[in-house]
């Protein structure tokens, strides 16, 4: 090729959007043109004479060593996909197009950057991952784990914590943190609220580049390299529901590609997170008695069978009490509905604190409340527990400057001796506590 045609096709080659690479068998770097500096942040005068892998990121060396022997063995490629390290440290992805000139000794690459088509990409499967989950999660629990999932196939991850305020700042809580290196804790509760409400303050992403909001565990974080922490608020429907702790993995940060991505997860987790709020408190609602807070009449069914078939497995007695509040209206027509109102939500603590947390207390309605007893021993258990009802109920309790002591007729039904299915047993506990509350012989 005569020299002034190839002048012209290299002046040509130096107005091209991609990087032209020339690099030897030995992986150095002949010749670049000047687009180099636009996707990788170098010179040219700083990339020729250095190897590539110089460039590379980490974790593509194998894979990418693998493809440059194919190519010089003579076999072309279009469409290989591998990332590098811009000059700013941020990560770049690069689609090749590559053969080998057997003439020139050289490999001839043309670099494509497709960082923003990969960040478009990860965008919409995060969409739809979390859209996913936000439907297939049971509960809060479950979607939050989800969520960390699928963060993490974003963004270099060392561990996740979820703040929710329920749209009330002063009342921030963290219903999740998980540390993927250990069991520790993730975060000091303490210095991560101060954070988190100047997030949520703000309205902005706070990023650090320190261990300040690392849980005490005995190990020396700077032995470990600085992790780097992004807060981002949650934010759904222009109102704050919480916020989101991201740790990095030791030595990693979370570049400005990364933020815009999270930025956009966030909005959708914020989302996901509101419908799952949303769907706990109607299940909650079905679920449990709203002015006392024990299960309904519903619920209780469902652990009453619960109960009965673990019992039947197990081979193992339980018991049913039945609690029906003696003389209950006269404290409605004299006091009047909210302190007969408090008095039900006085009993239904007293009776929790009567029985073990795997034990359930519901109320069926008015001022008559059940009580599933598993894994007792037999009926001395189930007496004891009849007294402690009956002593807890007694104590005086002040309402409206009136005090007042409760006594309760209680019906007591044993599995297997009085039936061994739920409406057998549950009508042997209810003629009981009849029979108490008349007076009536045996």
């Amino acid at each position: 090729m005569d020299q002034p045609l190839q002048d012209r096709l290299l002046n040509c080659v130096d107005l091209l959007l991609d990087a032209v690479f020339l690099v030897d068998a030995a992986g150095h770097i002949h010749y670049v043109n000047p687009a180099c500096e636009r996707i990788f942040g170098y010179t040219q005068a700083e990339m020729i004479g250095q190897r590539m892998v110089n460039f590379l990121y980490p974790e593509d060396l194998a894979r990418t060593r693998e493809e440059s022997l194919k190519i010089m063995a003579g076999f072309p490629r279009v469409g290989f996909e591998n990332r590098y390290v811009h000059k700013n440290g941020q990560i770049v992805h690069i689609m090749w197009s590559a053969r080998w000139s057997e003439a020139d000794k050289l490999r001839i690459g043309v670099a494509r950057d497709v960082t923003g088509q990969k960040l478009a990409e990860a965008m919409q499967a995060a969409t739809y991952a979390v859209s996913e989950a936000a439907h297939s999660a049971k509960d809060l629990d479950s979607l939050f784990s989800l969520i960390h999932a699928i963060i993490a196939r974003c963004v270099p991850l060392a561990g996740l914590a979820v703040a929710t305020c329920m749209h009330d700042p002063d009342q921030l809580g963290f219903p999740y943190q998980r540390n993927d290196d250990n069991d520790d804790p993730l975060i000091e509760e303490t210095t991560a609220r101060k954070l988190c409400e100047e997030v949520l303050r703000s309205g902005q992403p706070l990023q650090l580049t320190h261990d300040a909001l690392a849980a005490p565990s005995g190990v020396d974080a700077a032995a470990q390299g600085a992790s780097a922490w992004l807060i981002l608020p949650l934010v759904a429907q222009r109102e704050a529901i919480g916020v989101l702790i991201l740790k990095a993995r030791p030595g990693a940060s979370y570049s400005d590609k990364d933020r815009e991505l999270l930025h956009f997860v966030s909005a959708q987790v914020a989302t996901a997170i509101e419908r799952g709020q949303l769907k706990a408190r109607l299940l909650r609602a079905a679920q449990y008695d709203d002015l006392t807070n024990l299960p309904n009449r519903r619920l209780f069914h469902d652990r009453l069978a619960t109960a009965l078939a673990r019992a039947k497995r197990k081979q193992r007695p339980m018991a049913l009490l039945y609690i029906d509040i003696d003389d209950f209206k006269r404290v409605n027509d004299t006091l009047g509905h909210s302190a007969g109102d408090r008095l039900l939500q006085h009993i239904a603590r007293c009776l929790e604190g009567c029985v073990r947390k795997a034990d359930t207390v519901a109320r069926l309605g008015g001022d008559e409340f059940v009580m599933i007893l598993e894994d007792i021993h037999g009926p001395h258990d189930a007496l004891a527990v009849i007294e402690k009802i009956r002593t807890a109920l007694q104590e005086d309790c002040t309402i409206d400057g009136t005090r007042l002591h409760t006594v309760a007729s209680i019906g007591l039904a044993l599995y297997p001796e009085h039936g061994t299915e739920a409406e057998a047993l549950l009508k042997h506990s209810d003629d009981r506590m009849y029979h108490e509350k008349t007076g009536r012989p045996d």
